[in-house]
């Protein structure tokens, strides 16, 4: 068995967990330890399971958290070197393990975690295939461009956290200044639902059965949108809007 939600994800904090029956990990920690507390009990997760959380990047969505909740239950925080060194001191966790952004990271007997590098302007960003008890869950967000080691990595995914960050027009008729809009929309920005839609078509998995639309913007996109576009998938997998303010549903498979 195998069990995987969204705690938090978009630019208020994003923060996913993945587990078995008897271990967990979390990627990122972009809330705040009250709130965790607050969605895990919600979603109905068992946090004396998590075994470790992995940072992706600096960016303060993924890192605001991070200490307090590791200090609260006790594990050990894992960032590539780079990473590590971009965070502020007062936000750095006591107890800290460094990855390298290629070489999977065995967390238990049943869980194994496989960094890759992707694009996005961080200092050295990585997303992750977790591998637990014989499935591939992907975190595979915040990311400009979907390589070929990325296409590669999600190929494998069973169950996938998938960046649907933006719609084209919306983004470019937006209120947003032109320099985050390009930002956003280069290939070191984020996902487009366009590009995320091309991502399944073109390298999903025979085995994929679960889509989370992940880090969806509140002003670039709109969930009807985002459930438009994965409308032809509806009876091909299960399919579920990561919120951007509360847990998401719990799936177990």
């Amino acid at each position: 068995m195998i069990e995987f939600c969204s705690l938090a994800s978009g630019s208020n904090g994003n923060c996913y967990y993945i587990g078995n029956e008897t271990d967990a990990v979390l990627v990122d920690g972009g809330i705040s330890n009250r709130r965790f507390v607050e969605r895990t009990e919600s979603a109905g997760v068992d946090r004396s399971k998590i075994r470790a959380i992995f940072v992706s990047h600096e960016h303060f969505d993924h890192i605001q958290g991070v200490k307090v909740i590791a200090k609260h239950l006790g594990v050990p925080v894992y960032f590539t070197y780079a990473t590590y060194n971009e965070i502020p001191k007062r936000r750095r966790p006591s107890d800290v393990r460094f990855f390298d952004g290629n070489i999977a990271v065995e967390i238990s007997p049943s869980i194994t975690v496989r960094p890759f590098k992707k694009h996005h302007d961080a200092i050295d960003p990585c997303s992750f295939v977790i591998s637990i008890s014989g499935h591939n869950v992907g975190v595979i967000t915040d990311i400009g461009v979907a390589d070929q080691e990325c296409q590669q990595m999600f190929s494998l995914c069973d169950a996938v956290f998938l960046e649907m960050n933006y719609d084209p027009m919306m983004l470019q008729y937006g209120s947003y200044p032109q320099y985050l809009k390009t930002r956003i929309d280069s290939e070191n920005g984020h996902l487009s639902n366009y590009q995320a839609v091309e991502l399944l078509n073109e390298h999903a998995s025979p085995q994929l059965t679960h889509i989370i639309a992940s880090h969806i913007s509140a002003e670039n996109n709109s969930q009807t949108m985002v459930l438009d576009m994965l409308h032809p998938f509806d009876e091909r997998y299960t399919i579920e809007l990561a919120p951007r303010f509360a847990a998401g549903r719990r799936f177990a498979k």
